[in-house]
């Protein structure tokens, strides 16, 4: 009989979810052996199956060895306890890491209203924003900081690390809406993009025929959709 894996994540519509994009990606392109469970917005997520996977109501969820630890940020700091390369060796660059993460974690919530997460849309939004503009100068001048400080090519030096993983969504964000900043951290951004796991984690968005009227209408908010990638439902 085949051995359990060590870990499970527990993850939303990787079409929809921003937050469980974040754990999977650290896991997946550092290598861990973990399963997924899935669940879609809307009715799935007030299941007993559900409920029982992820008490709190929300993901991601890791399950690993008995234990069960919620939200991304905390899913990331166990997951450093187990295993090397989840933050940057150096201590300086894993302080500013850390210190980068938490911001994308707690702020941008313009980013975030305005600019709803939908992997296999590509959309413009209705008119301009200075919140959303705002947001998006932070958003450069820390990519701007890490990439400048560490020399690249991710955030905290020449290795991936979680706070790539924590502004990956970000990156699918700029990919839908068309957003643009300058020419290094397009360049990040591409880096991103091209990463085998961020293409694969596309890839399942793009063959997902779950849809969610209460995601499709907060897109329709707020920007034009111009290309649906997504299987018909």
């Amino acid at each position: 009989m085949q051995a359990s894996k060590r870990y499970t994540l527990v993850l939303g519509n990787p079409h929809y979810s921003s937050w469980s994009l974040r754990p999977w990606l650290l896991m997946s392109h550092l290598g861990m052996d973990f399963d997924v469970r899935w669940f879609n917005f809307g009715p799935p997520f007030s299941t007993l199956a559900f409920h029982e996977m992820a008490p709190a109501g929300q993901v991601p969820v890791l399950h690993a060895n008995g234990q069960i630890i919620w939200d991304s940020l905390a899913i990331a700091e166990y997951l450093a306890e187990q295993h090397p390369g989840v933050w940057p060796i150096d201590p300086i660059a894993r302080a500013w890491a850390r210190s980068a993460s938490a911001e994308m974690h707690a702020n941008f919530s313009s980013l975030r209203n305005l600019c709803p997460f939908a992997v296999a849309l590509r959309a413009q939004h209705h008119q301009q924003d200075m919140r959303l503009q705002g947001e998006l100068e932070r958003l450069q001048t820390i990519w701007q900081e890490g990439l400048s400080r560490f020399g690249g090519p991710f955030l905290a030096g020449e290795r991936f690390s979680a706070v790539d993983a924590f502004y990956a969504p970000v990156v699918f964000r700029l990919q839908t809406y068309g957003l643009k900043l300058d020419e290094a951290c397009q360049n990040y951004m591409n880096r991103l993009l091209e990463l085998p796991a961020m293409q694969h984690w596309h890839q399942m968005a793009c063959q997902d025929t779950w849809r969610d009227p209460d995601h499709e209408a907060e897109i329709l908010r707020v920007a034009d959709i111009h290309l649906d990638l997504r299987q018909p439902a």
